[in-house]
């Protein structure tokens, strides 16, 4: 199979295609039979190789474009290495309030910018290679468009390779809505837009989910006048409407325009651009934009991979797995967002394991009892795990939810990121923590304590216990252990604990 074609073809994409999808590769002749095949070599399916491997197993990996998936490629390194370059270039712009000088008219040199987006992903891909699958890890890389022919057999590249066990792990793409006209105008997606070289001057994005949001901001600081269109009334449809409303007023501040409750009809194509034309609250509206793009909508890839041959049933949403992973066919799982309803590579990560166990050692573990954190990956950023207070509304559970501004948080105030918070919701009646959500530069960072407390079970008071650096953001979670802490001094305790002092006067 051909080498896939990135543009632009310089030193850090063609050093990106010799580790990921090598031109000159040729595959192994296939083993007898292997203990496990794995479909695919995004993040679940690279972790599941590995991991096999490394135990001992006998592993084939098979992938038809670049190793390292999403993740590696179009989604998590070249989306957070655009962040942090627009992150910077705000920084400057908004230095003035540190005291800090900086000459009128400094921008960001858009193509600079780009370019270390495209040699981070290259430093980062040999640790995905099919070098290093193949010579240190020991697992046969198969290049090619893999297809199962059988219930125990996939064929690649006119070879059969046999399997006790497989793992289709063949993720997700991006997907457009279906616009009139929008497929003659021409858009970019999450794939494509990495591949940019030059700045558009006017940017539409469709979508307010978290890729929407991410990029549309990044464009917004790096030079480009940003237009956001979201069908919904706020931004981040699924998140804690006061978390959403931070972000949203983020967004505007930094110059982003948006249309909440859009309803796109139609796109025009003409020699002065693009023409959106939408619907808002029933008032017709048209914007013109030189790009177009799409920040919403993933599809399972389950195309052409003969899954009926082999016995795993399927639909629009993905494979059909059970609470362990397994298909219909007993000796495949799947892994990651081929069939995850919650698509982060975290998730992926964590479902590779889980096959790792249940497919090689007869392990009973469920994805149903995970606790899942995700971060969209904003200015602020916004993190949450668990429930919110509308699941816990809707699913019955009395909660208590405890806040803490990080108006109130010295870290924050030093740092001038003092417009978040803190929100830990907990079982009313318990010290059981069912949910959180963080608003805050780093946020991603402060939700993993969370998360952690809550996988472990460990109440919401311990977590007052915990002896925290100061100043430091995490702060704000001992404020909030703190604050419910005294819930518990009752008036009937408190009138114990000061009989008690004065006996302890003499």
């Amino acid at each position: 199979m051909a080498a896939p074609e990135l543009f632009p073809r310089d030193e850090h994409n063609e050093s990106l295609i010799r580790n990921l999808h090598p031109p000159d590769w040729k595959n192994p002749d296939p083993a007898p039979r292997y203990n496990l095949v794995v479909v695919g070599a995004g993040t679940a399916g690279l972790v599941t190789a590995a991991g096999a491997a490394g135990l001992g197993a006998r592993v084939a990996l098979v992938e038809r474009h670049l190793l390292g998936g999403d993740c590696l490629n179009t989604g998590c390194v070249p989306s957070k290495t655009l962040i942090r370059s627009a992150r910077a270039a705000a920084e400057v712009a908004r230095a003035g309030r540190f005291g800090i000088r900086v000459p009128a008219g400094t921008q960001a040199d858009f193509a600079a910018v780009m370019e270390r987006v495209r040699r981070v992903r290259s430093a980062i891909a040999p640790h995905d290679s099919a070098w290093r699958f193949r010579d240190q890890l020991g697992v046969d890389v198969f290049l090619g468009d893999g297809r199962f022919t059988g219930r125990d057999r996939v064929e690649v590249a006119g070879a059969t390779l046999r399997f006790a066990r497989a793992v289709i792990a063949t993720g997700a793409r991006a997907s457009a809505p279906p616009i009139p006209g929008l497929e003659e105008a021409g858009y970019l997606t999450n794939e494509t837009v990495f591949s940019l070289t030059e700045r558009p001057a006017r940017l539409a994005v469709i979508g307010g989910g978290p890729i929407g949001c991410e990029l549309a901001q990044c464009f917004q600081r790096l030079g480009s006048q940003v237009t956001l269109l979201e069908m919904a009334p706020q931004l981040l449809p699924r998140e804690d409407p006061d978390a959403a409303s931070r972000v949203q007023r983020a967004l505007v501040a930094d110059g982003v325009e948006l249309e909440l409750g859009a309803a796109l009809e139609k796109v025009e194509l003409g020699a002065g651009g693009k023409m959106l034309c939408y619907r808002v609250g029933g008032e017709a509206r048209q914007k013109r934009v030189d790009a177009i793009l799409i920040g919403a909508g993933r599809k399972p890839n389950v195309e052409d991979l003969g899954l009926e041959q082999a016995g795993v049933r399927y639909g629009a949403e993905g494979v059909h797995v059970n609470a362990r992973l397994r298909t219909s066919n007993r000796r495949i799982f799947a892994a990651g967002d081929v069939c995850l309803a919650a698509k982060f590579t975290h998730t992926a990560d964590a479902a590779a394991k889980l096959v790792l166990r249940n497919a090689l050692f007869f392990g009973r573990l469920k994805h149903s009892e995970w606790t899942v954190p995700w971060c969209t990956y904003t200015d602020p950023e916004l993190a949450h795990t668990g429930l919110g207070e509308r699941e816990a509304a809707a699913a019955k559970i009395p909660v208590d939810v405890y806040e803490v501004p990080l108006s109130r948080n010295d870290r924050s105030v030093t740092d001038g990121d003092d417009t978040g918070f803190v929100k830990i919701l907990i079982r009313r009646g318990t010290d059981e923590i069912v949910g959180a959500t963080v608003v805050a530069s780093h946020a991603g960072e402060l939700i993993s304590q969370i998360t952690l407390a809550m996988q472990a079970r460990i109440g919401f008071g311990r977590l007052f216990d915990v002896i925290y650096p100061y100043p430091t953001q995490a702060e704000a979670i001992k404020a909030a252990a703190a604050a419910f802490n005294r819930t518990r001094l009752t008036p009937r305790v408190a009138r114990f604990f000061k009989l008690l002092l004065r006996l302890r006067l003499y």
